[in-house]
């Protein structure tokens, strides 16, 4: 998912007796408005299973609303804002454990247990997404050799219609842990997570150049078999996509070359968000990039905080979306062997449809341990295409063309592709992409047989 605060694009109203129209709820690219029928703001558990119970229509929920394909929203629903829901339970600093609300954001639990010395385990690349989306699509981040998130999840509580709450974890209630981990919000809300923590250490990044054709043995030799290797992702050349720039951060013993533990919570990111939109507008930016961009900002070999890198800021990518365009982002997952391959694919697709792409970036994850909607159903390597494309239909329709085409390759080489984005897969592609799907329906019209749970990607895919 690519992927702050400040680009969050509907306001938020409060519904009223005078309310002369109902709200719209819409994500961060702007493409996907849905009119619902009333929006909450729960602040507590027992608000969620009020609002669960006296409500007979569909429901919606939404955290940070980064997800980009209508996800979050559903027409004429209840929507859950989830972003007040954002409290401390516990924190057991002994055994390394947290337990919060799931509207809370990333960066306010760094916050919180920075001062204690710990770190999250795993997460997104950025820090102001909510917990509780991140679980809902079941994230990844660049750690090495971690996965997506289920793998640190200890334990979660659910919200079920009619307000039924529900402790899950691998040993208890398994079947809606692995189901609501990763289910979109398909079976109810996630409202609390017991989550693992990790030391926090200072790490040093690391640049290396090399072939693509290399990389997946460079990554298995010098990466994976690491144990200092915290964090790594390797960033493809446009527009072959033949050569990869390895980024990996190791645990060191040398002193922080930056002071602050985390990045200032004001930080200005002018100069990111020029940089961003030269490289998407100037004739030459892939050039630009090569010559200049990445010598300047890989020529050093900084020493910083794990959690200071983990505090990534979406501001740093500028404005997402204007009327007129938008930068989005698209993943496709393909087994190890594959990873070469899949890249020469990607890269024939994208220049013979004319793709604005700013990067790709390669990652890593071994095999999920059970979410019925797995995405690592075997150790992948993930490609994370970050692009910019006009808002027209016309431009719409052209980017489903050639995402179709991208899908259709992932599938072809035994992968699949990631759901929280443009919803421009067909159904046949989503039923080949996600077999797991018809264990996680079944068990939704026994959790939710009035179809409450609702949203668009659900309206689409899960449709009889």
């Amino acid at each position: 998912m690519a992927t702050a605060n400040a680009l969050t694009c509907a306001p938020l109203l409060r519904i009223g007796p005078a309310a002369a129209a109902d709200p719209i709820i819409n994500d961060i690219t702007r493409l996907n408005p849905v009119t619902v029928s009333r929006i909450e703001t729960p602040r507590s558990t027992d608000e969620v299973r009020r609002l669960a119970k006296d409500w007979a229509g569909p429901i919606s929920i939404s955290g940070g609303r980064y997800s980009m394909g209508g996800q979050i929203a559903a027409p004429g629903s209840l929507h859950l804002d989830m972003r007040s829901f954002n409290h401390l339970i516990g924190l057991d600093t002994d055994r390394k454990t947290v337990r919060v609300q799931t509207g809370m954001r990333w960066r306010d639990l760094q916050t919180l247990i920075d001062p204690h010395g710990l770190a999250v385990k795993i997460m997104q690349s950025y820090a102001n997404f909510t917990i509780g989306g991140a679980l809902s699509v079941n994230a990844h981040g660049r750690y090495v050799g971690l996965g997506s998130l289920i793998n640190s999840v200890r334990s979660i509580e659910v919200i079920l219609p009619g307000g039924v709450a529900i402790k899950a974890s691998p040993l208890q209630e398994a079947e809606l842990f692995y189901g609501a981990i990763g289910g979109y919000g398909a079976l109810g809300v996630i409202t609390e997570v017991e989550l693992d923590l990790v030391p926090n250490v200072p790490i040093e990044r690391r640049v290396h150049y090399l072939p693509m054709a290399q990389y997946a043995d460079y990554f298995r030799a010098q990466i994976l078999s690491n144990p200092d290797a915290v964090l790594h992702n390797a960033d493809l050349a446009f527009p072959h996509l033949d050569q990869a720039v390895s980024v990996t951060w190791f645990k060191t013993d040398k002193t922080v070359t930056v002071a602050q533990r985390l990045i200032p919570a004001d930080t200005s990111y002018g100069l990111d968000a020029a940089k961003i939109w030269a490289l998407s507008e100037l004739p030459g930016g892939h050039a630009i990039r090569r010559s200049l961009v990445e010598p300047i900002e890989y020529g050093s070999h900084p020493v910083v905080w794990r959690n200071h890198e983990a505090s990534r800021d979406v501001a740093s990518l500028g404005p997402i979306a204007t009327d007129r365009s938008t930068y989005a982002l698209q993943e496709y997952f393909v087994p190890v062997a594959q990873c070469a391959e899949f890249a020469q694919q990607m890269s024939h697709i994208l220049g013979a449809g004319g793709v604005n792409a700013l990067n790709v970036s390669v990652r890593h994850s071994p095999a999920d341990p059970g979410s019925l909607l797995a995405w690592a159903r075997e150790e992948v390597f993930s490609f994370v295409l970050y692009y910019k494309q006009r808002t027209s239909p016309g431009a719409q329709n052209h980017v489903g063309n050639w995402t179709r085409q991208l899908i259709d390759a992932a599938l072809g080489l035994g992968g699949t592709y990631y759901l929280p984005y443009q919803l421009h897969a067909t159904k046949a592609q989503f039923d080949r992409a996600y077999p797991g799907a018809e264990t996680l329906f079944a068990l939704k019209a026994k959790a939710d047989p009035r179809n409450q749970f609702r949203n668009k990607l659900w309206d689409k895919y899960a449709a009889a």
